[in-house]
């Protein structure tokens, strides 16, 4: 009987670490870790079967945790997957203003996403002359997504003279 106990409380534990992985990265699965790296080249990553072999591999592993804590295996531990998060979730929650005030080449929603992005503060009047400029091919009205937008600016952003040089991302 106790047999039959521990094999069920090793396959709760597995479970449940593989539950955890799943709903820590809902975009493609478990994020990082070896399961990541062995199963990554899967096709259609977003479907179940995938994203449970790379649960169930990294929680066999443990390579997640080893993986954020050293940086390797495809993981980091920069805090970088966390701000670009933070800077979609707020495009998207400020698209509509923050395309006005691209056009104007100011504003407080602007200056927001700026810093969000890394512009320091002494930058941030290049960061809204570089948007206001590059308007059309950043915002086309009805065709880009926030999360199109945000990934526009960056480019943007690593081919400006100055704001390349400055920027902290």
């Amino acid at each position: 009987m106790s047999k039959k106990v521990i094999m069920l409380s090793v396959a709760v534990l597995f479970g449940m670490q593989a539950g955890l992985a799943l709903a820590a990265n809902p975009d493609t699965g478990p994020g990082c870790g070896l399961g990541k790296l062995a199963w990554g080249d899967f096709s259609h990553q977003k479907n179940i079967g995938p994203q449970v072999l790379m649960a169930t591999t990294n929680g066999t592993f443990w390579s997640t945790t080893f993986g954020i804590s050293s940086g390797t295996s495809g993981c980091s531990n920069d805090g970088k997957v966390w701000a670009d998060q933070k800077t979609t979730m707020f495009a998207q929650l400020n698209f509509e203003n923050l395309s006005q005030e691209m056009a104007q080449g100011e504003g407080e929603h602007l200056a927001s996403l700026a810093t969000l992005m890394g512009v320091p503060t002494e930058d941030h009047a290049a960061f809204f002359a570089m948007t206001q400029e590059r308007y059309t091919s950043l915002v086309k009205t009805g065709e880009t997504s926030p999360v199109a937008m945000v990934k526009a600016i960056n480019d943007a952003i690593a081919k400006h003279p100055v704001l390349a040089q400055n920027s902290t991302r």
